[in-house]
């Protein structure tokens, strides 16, 4: 339990606790829409510290892909919950996010995709990554995050990782 607790400070640190812009979804299609609310709820979890949510709303054999410097401990795939939840922790102690916006929103079928705006501050340099953008393409299956494949500006995350 002690370790669910400190991984749920280090999530909220990590992914900050505004970490969502509310978004509506008005034309979408009943699987689209559950998929929509299911990626928006594990975001909201995982910016608030709510690892029992964030968990229950993991697949056994969800896929967590972070693209970028091989050198940041963070950077994945990391494969099934238990994976996952070592990576938050790590990723936790890394990085801590000050800004996060997200700008544009949509899902289809079984795929969400959503882009925005970040800022965050290595904890290793202790240097303000500087604004930049994100997109991620997250896949539910069976009322479950299976895939949450993560992209953004890397060269100037591992910058400012570096200490450049």
């Amino acid at each position: 339990m002690q370790r669910r607790k400190l991984l749920a400070a280090a999530a909220a640190s990590a992914t900050g606790a505004a970490l969502i812009t509310p978004a509506s979804a008005s034309s979408m299609d009943a699987e689209s829409q559950a998929t929509f609310d299911t990626v928006m709820a594990f975001m909201g979890a995982m910016g608030s510290g709510d690892m029992e949510t964030m968990v229950g709303l993991m697949a056994d054999d969800m896929v967590w892909h972070n693209e970028g410097d091989s050198a940041m401990p963070w950077i994945g795939p990391w494969e099934g919950k238990e994976a996952i939840l070592g990576f938050l922790g790590v990723f936790g102690a890394n990085y801590q996010t000050t800004k996060w916006v997200n700008e544009d929103q949509f899902a289809f079928g079984d795929t969400v995709a959503v882009f925005g705006k970040m800022n965050g501050i290595t904890t290793k340099s202790g240097s303000e990554i500087g604004d930049f953008s994100f997109a991620l393409r997250a896949k539910v299956r069976d009322g479950k995050v299976v895939l949450w494949h993560w992209f953004e500006d890397s060269f100037a995350v591992s910058n400012a990782y570096h200490g450049k």
